[in-house]
């Protein structure tokens, strides 16, 4: 029998419309969504900012993979909650001067409500750490990600 093997390198499409200076409708596949800046930069604050969304992503793929790995590793992670705080660098978006690294340092911290040990909750991070996708961009663009995993059910 012939094994079908998935694509490896895929290519993804998002379609920005810029609305206003601070406005950008985003569609994805079928989905749609805004970016855009707060009142107090011009915008009028219907969807996060271009940085903030950034951010956002960094959380989402780190849900995404998580639950991956704990499924692959046979552990039951529950829900997460996540945390992203970032220092973030405003020379490049006040155009100040040109810089190299927007987000020098980001804390994301991860609580899990399933009833996972810490031991078991530490392997999953380890595995996250080898497979998402946007921390690594981060990692690769040189910002130092500090993670905090942490079980809400108290097993060791």
């Amino acid at each position: 029998m012939v094994s079908i093997r998935p694509k490896t390198i895929v290519t993804t499409t998002v379609r920005a419309v810029g609305t206003s200076h601070a406005r950008s409708d985003i569609t994805v596949r079928d989905v749609s969504s805004i970016i855009d800046e707060p009142e107090e930069r011009g915008g009028s604050n219907t969807g996060p900012s271009p940085t903030e969304t950034t951010l956002a992503g960094l959380a989402g793929c780190t849900n995404v993979i998580a639950h991956k790995c704990a499924k692959a590793l046979g552990i039951d992670i529950g829900h997460l909650d996540i945390t992203v705080a970032a220092r973030f660098d405003r020379r490049g978006v006040t155009l100040t001067e040109e810089f190299d690294l927007p987000f020098p340092e980001i804390d994301v911290t991860v609580m899990a409500d399933g009833p996972v040990s810490d031991a078991d909750l530490q392997r999953v991070a380890e595995e996250v750490g080898k497979f998402c996708p946007v921390s690594k961009l981060f990692k690769a663009a040189g910002t130092k990600i500090t993670e905090t995993w942490k079980s809400n059910s108290h097993q060791s």
